[in-house]
């Protein structure tokens, strides 16, 4: 990664950190604590210039949250390892 905080770089890396976070505590079922108030500036930032950026950081996100779940031998028979989130783990992230 190029940049340090608040460059574009550093949010974008940020924003699929924190959504790769989300997936996998509600893969896991994990209460997570919101502390990205550091990083909402930069995000809208991102987003205002990159309106695509979300989609690509939710992609790399997702194989993120896939690969770490894969090491969790709960999570052996899981939807979460197919690639793809399931409704379940949809709401779960957005509630």
């Amino acid at each position: 990664m190029s940049g340090g905080f608040g460059s574009n770089a550093y949010a974008r890396e940020e924003l699929v950190a924190e959504m790769s976070s989300a997936f996998i505590c509600a893969a896991l079922g994990i209460v997570p604590t919101v502390r990205h108030e550091d990083y909402i500036a930069a995000w809208i930032a991102l987003l205002k210039e990159d309106h695509c950026a979300i989609f690509r950081a939710a992609s790399h996100a997702s194989k993120a949250a896939d690969y770490i779940l894969a090491f969790d031998p709960r999570e052996a028979d899981s939807d979460a390892l197919d690639g793809t989130l399931t409704a379940e783990t949809r709401r779960g992230v957005a509630a």
